[in-house]
């Protein structure tokens, strides 16, 4: 296991490198200047010369490439062009949010589309099975964002059983914190236990015909060790590709949900930058983004090894 780690974490570094010069180079090409969008029309020819020098853009893009990632390697992603905030400062403030919306979401995509699939799976052509794969269908059809309009107008507003925007700190009152998530995590993760929910079924139905299933139970073993130790741990081997692809979506639509929620994410801090052009905040925000899916990407394998010993280096 410490060499498939080792593996994965050296094929992350020319990843980050190639996914570095990208968010540089787009952001760099973009039409507007950053001096004329700060100073306006009433900036003098010299004010302009001025600004220019202390932001740097006076210098090539090459040289300014490098001094850039020099200083994001050692965690400083610059400052913002309009408010001049730390770009990992605001970064960070904000991460926790989306992290929250994703776990949560995460979560409960996983139990019910394991839940859902398991039982379709072990009643084939029944209404059970008709019924979930109705809803998968539903799931995957409907905009997480429209379906979290649904959600605000039955809880929030008519039954007011949680509020319909804003996020509370986990660290200022847990049970406010969960409150404050549960909307918008359920709409994030109808379509990805949809997702999860059709793989698992498929999966398991195939297991459940193996002859060493048939073999467990002449051995006499019980339905629930049979379905949850050999069957399910077996299927769940193809579904952890399907999990990987479906977090790293969640962590995407976790930024357009939070828009619904009034909720100050990522989200918010990108919509913000990229009204305003501020590059820096833009460039940070594109390596961080990269940098949780590639973590999700390295999780998602060391896991398919500790399930599938065949896919362990050798």
């Amino acid at each position: 296991m410490f060499r498939l780690v080792a593996q994965r974490l050296l094929a992350l570094v020319p990843l980050l490198f190639i996914v570095s010069v990208m968010a540089f180079s787009f952001t760099s090409l973009l039409p507007s200047d950053p001096v004329d969008l700060i100073l306006g029309d009433t900036g003098t020819q010299e004010q302009h010369e001025m600004l220019r020098e202390r932001m740097g853009l006076n210098e090539p893009v090459v040289v300014r490439y490098f001094q850039w990632l020099g200083k994001a390697v050692q965690g400083d992603l610059g400052t913002s062009f309009f408010n001049s905030v730390s770009v990992t400062d605001a970064v960070l403030l904000r991460l926790p949010v989306t992290l929250s919306l994703t776990a949560i979401s995460a979560l409960i995509a996983i139990v019910v589309g394991v839940a859902a699939g398991v039982a379709a799976a072990l009643r084939p052509r029944s209404w059970i099975d008709r019924l979930a794969t109705v809803g998968a269908t539903f799931g995957q059809a409907v905009p997480n964002f429209w379906f979290g309009l649904i959600l605000v107008a039955v809880f929030a507003v008519n039954l007011r059983w949680f509020p319909a925007t804003g996020f509370t700190p986990i660290s200022t009152s847990p049970w406010d914190w969960l409150r404050s998530v549960t909307l918008p995590s359920i709409a994030l993760g109808l379509s990805s236990s949809a997702a999860i929910a059709r793989q698992v079924r498929s999966a398991m139905v195939g297991v459940l015909q193996q002859d060493y299933i048939r073999a467990a139970r002449a051995q006499g073993l019980s339905s629930r060790r049979v379905i949850l130790r050999h069957a399910l741990t077996n299927a769940m081997v193809p579904v952890v590709a399907v999990l990987s692809f479906q977090i790293t979506v969640l962590l995407g639509g976790a930024l357009i949900v939070e828009q619904v929620f009034a909720i100050n994410g990522l989200g918010t801090l990108a919509i913000a930058a990229v009204r305003q052009q501020d590059i820096p905040m833009l460039q940070g925000l594109v390596l961080v983004m990269v940098g949780l899916v590639v973590l999700v990407q390295l999780a998602t394998d060391l896991l398919y090894g500790l399930l599938n010993p065949k896919a362990r280096p050798t």
